[in-house]
């Protein structure tokens, strides 16, 4: 049986998640498997509770068979042979984390990447992505009512506080649940009626983002009903707007004669061409959760941003909350990473430059990279229930066998990249990546 260590979170001062809670590792020492877990002075669950757990609070997890963390490990954390399980991010060659990869093949180290546990249509099943939403929504309507208050409007979001300033998760939406009382009975300032607010998407990150928003009063608008919607009357301040947009909404087919389908769409994107701009103008709030890449069109353009603010137009459009966070990604006038306690910047249309803050001409942009560490709690008691499902499998399976014959279940083996120093047969890809440096 393997033994299991928890390393400690130490790649910024705001990673207070664990992989794995103490009633979870509770559940595991009952069952005779022995965990080790490093100190931390940052975690959100105390040494102490994990010592209560039954876990050995130890600096030391060189003895231990499988060590469980959450983000990158150091290099010189690695020792010989060991297997570590932690979101990886190489699988897309990332030049940062290549000697990180290198010194876990050069140790014959085996590697498991959380975001390649899939189920057989490719579907992650151990993540944090809704409460990437939960917390992004609330760092999103903060950041309004902070721009909103800096243009001379007070609002009700004036009511929010930071995600991370809150215990639990219950108390931030209790706090959303007044926020809606006060929007439903003194309403919204009649200049900014209606207020509209986008989602891009309906996975994980989507779904976080509306189970908080949905807390508020709103009615739903298609996307197809936007346009006509706006040039009517029929608004009230005491509810706020909402669209969901889903993949036909953002492209069409260069060839017009040609109907929009979404396999042909992941599999053929150069076929398309991004319309989401045409719904800009009639949004007060954009809140983006879509996985994207480079074959993709963007949703928003730096040239879009720059036309709209043009000689002093002032849009309607106040705040973009891109969950999603890819920098020049999908909102290209996301162009830098932010952490929690900077979690916004203004972006410049005209010099393509961030100021921190709320203050100034143009979208404030909310872009932090790691928004599940603003709920470290909840996120963590999520994210090791899912984990759970496959450990005490894992902890009977002998890592030192050849990788054909690891009798891992087949979510996980789909997450080994590295097995004893050697790429898997699905990730070899990797090798040009790889330098010698």
């Amino acid at each position: 049986m393997l033994k299991i260590g928890i390393r400690r979170e130490d790649k910024n001062e705001w990673e207070r998640r664990v992989p794995l809670v103490p009633d979870q590792i509770k559940l595991l020492t009952r069952q005779g498997i022995e965990v080790l877990v490093q100190p931390s002075k940052i975690r959100v669950f105390k040494d102490d509770e994990f010592a209560a757990a039954g876990a050995t609070v130890s600096e030391d997890l060189s003895g231990c068979d499988l060590v469980l963390g959450i983000k990158e490990f150091p290099e010189k954390f690695f020792r010989e042979g060991q297997a570590c399980m932690f979101f990886a991010h190489v699988t897309k060659g990332q030049k940062h984390n290549m000697p990180m990869l290198k010194k876990m093949m050069d140790l014959h180290c085996t590697l498991l990447d959380y975001e390649k546990v899939t189920d057989d249509e490719d579907r992650r099943l151990i993540f944090f992505g809704n409460f990437a939403g939960l917390a992004g929504m609330i760092e999103t309507l903060y950041a309004l009512g902070k721009r909103l208050e800096w243009e001379g409007t007070r609002t009700p979001f004036l009511g929010l506080k930071r995600p991370l300033k809150y215990h639990t998760l219950g108390e931030a939406k209790a706090a959303m649940e007044v926020v809606g009382e006060w929007i439903a009975s003194e309403g919204i300032p009649e200049a900014l009626s209606p207020m509209v607010f986008g989602f891009t998407g309906y996975g994980n990150v989507s779904k976080g983002a509306q189970e908080m928003f949905d807390l508020l009063p709103h009615e739903n608008i298609a996307p197809e009903d936007l346009a006509a919607f706006m040039k009517s009357t029929r608004f009230s301040r005491r509810k706020l707007y909402k669209v969901v947009f889903a993949e036909q909404d953002l492209v069409v087919p260069v060839d017009r004669k040609a109907k929009f389908e979404l396999q042909d769409y992941y599999q053929h994107p150069e076929k398309y061409r991004g319309i989401f701009e045409q719904y800009l103008p009639q949004l007060t709030v954009l809140v983006n959760g879509i996985y994207w890449d480079a074959r993709y069109p963007r949703l928003v353009t730096k040239k879009w941003v720059k036309e709209a603010w043009a000689s002093g137009k002032k849009p309607r459009l106040r705040v973009i909350g891109d969950i999603s966070c890819d920098v020049e990604g999908s909102i290209e006038c996301t162009v830098k990473p932010m952490e929690p306690d900077r979690p916004c910047y203004v972006y410049s249309p005209q010099g393509g430059g961030a100021s921190d803050g709320f203050e100034g001409n143009g979208p404030v942009i909310m872009a932090v990279e790691i928004l599940p560490t603003e709920l470290p709690r909840e996120s963590s008691v999520f994210f090791g229930n899912l984990l759970m499902s496959y450990i005490p499998t894992m902890v009977n399976v002998d890592l030192k066998k050849d990788f054909a014959e690891l009798a891992l279940p087949a979510p996980v083996k789909r997450s080994v990249i590295v097995h004893k120093g050697a790429l898997t047969p699905d990730y070899t890809y990797i090798a040009k990546f790889l330098t010698t440096e």
